[in-house]
């Protein structure tokens, strides 16, 4: 898996009541995010890809 639908990532951050991040993430982020290129950004985030797996 090397990438994921941005909608993924926005629900976690939505989850955890960090709703003006999700919303910066929104603007900044493609649809399709590719987990390799935006890694230090999900550590920012503190998303690990197994967060991201589809169960």
């Amino acid at each position: 898996m090397t990438e994921v639908d941005k909608g993924k990532i926005l629900q976690i951050l939505r989850d955890r009541g960090l709703h003006a991040r999700a919303d910066w993430v929104d603007r900044q982020l493609p649809q399709r995010v590719d987990l390799e290129k935006n890694a230090g950004l999900l550590a920012t985030l503190h998303i690990s890809p197994s967060e991201l797996a589809d169960p």
